[in-house]
């Protein structure tokens, strides 16, 4: 079971995220939205959603950077393997309280106003609580982590990354003695980005597509096409 989670899965996981948004996007554009509720009700909304995407912003570009990033980049700059790990608990660890306080702000409202308890899909509240979920266990691998911080284990996550983005074969093999919350984590991690497609976290793709749709795709005027020239004409004897 291992291999298939750890060598398999993310490539499955991988190729659903891809193709999956990328025939959603084709098939039923009008459904690429994040379906805001801030007009049934305000309160909450603003600090729950702000600290929330901060903080997973902020903890997605670290994984992004931290897991595959080749090791010899950090060691060109002088960033020992326990530094980089202190970096990512403590940064983690404030980006991971702020996206959980937030979240869990945005599920309460989310669950005690009954017009957007109504409003609202099992897909919204479903991937809320993955979400949830996700943020606790990552705030929980801290702890385990703060019991060697010499860096080596996460130099295995990196291997494993890596390992996955480059197809190499006994990928897996890398995190095979690490404890069993990083494997949830990941294991968790990785069923989000299988889902992603069905919920409405695309509207993701869409927020960092849009600088550069405006900067490299817009045309620069609009042409506006009227009738009213025609239906005067029909109109005269």
């Amino acid at each position: 079971m291992h291999n298939f989670f750890f060598g398999i899965y993310p490539y499955i996981a991988l190729a659903v995220m891809i193709l999956g948004s990328i025939a959603r996007y084709e098939r039923d554009p009008f459904t690429w939205k994040s379906s805001s509720s801030q007009l049934l009700r305000r309160k909450q909304l603003v600090i729950g959603s702000v600290l929330f995407h901060v903080g997973v912003l902020v903890i997605f570009l670290g994984h992004l950077v931290g897991l595959l990033t080749p090791i010899w980049i950090f060691d060109a700059m002088g960033i020992s393997h326990g530094a980089k790990q202190t970096l990512a608990v403590v940064a983690g660890g404030i980006a991971g309280v702020m996206a959980l306080a937030g979240g869990g702000m945005l599920f309460h409202r989310r669950w005690t106003d009954p017009r957007i308890k109504a409003t609202s899909s099992f897909a919204d509240n479903a991937i809320l609580a993955l979400l949830l979920a996700q943020l606790v266990l990552g705030l929980g691998t801290i702890f385990v982590s703060l019991q060697h911080l010499d860096g080596h284990e996460m130099t295995l996550f990196m291997a494993w990354a890596q390992g996955i983005f480059t197809f190499q074969a006994g990928a897996a093999a890398h995190i095979a003695e690490v404890a069993f919350i990083f494997k949830l984590h990941l294991v968790l991690g990785l069923t989000i980005f299988l889902v992603f497609p069905f919920t409405r976290l695309v509207h993701i793709v869409s927020g960092i597509a849009a600088p550069f749709r405006f900067l490299f795709t817009r045309t620069g005027y609009q042409v506006v096409r009227t009738r009213r020239r025609a239906a005067i004409q029909r109109s005269k004897p």
